[in-house]
């Protein structure tokens, strides 16, 4: 059997170059699931927490009607004690 170039760079085709490309063709698929998983749990995470201005509206609505509350209290409280000292 002759040894040629042709033969040797079958070879080398066949048993280096293929596996490497089916490699790397695998690890490539891998990462684009991975960033595709990556992307899917970030606009998750957007979509079911609130941002700070909305937090911040939030609190400010929450603080007003304890300032309503508080005030109705103080009403209450002065009125009773007004009846009871005449």
């Amino acid at each position: 059997m002759d040894i040629n170039p042709y033969l040797i760079w079958n070879i080398l085709l066949s048993l280096v170059i293929t596996p490497a490309l089916l490699a790397y063709r695998s690890f490539k698929s891998d990462t684009r699931e991975d960033l595709k998983s990556i992307k899917d749990i970030l606009s998750k995470t957007r979509e079911d927490y609130a941002t700070r201005s909305e937090l911040r509206d939030g609190m400010d609505k929450v603080m007003a009607a304890l300032h309503r509350l508080e005030d109705k209290l103080d009403r209450a409280l002065n009125s009773s004690n007004n009846g009871k000292d005449t």
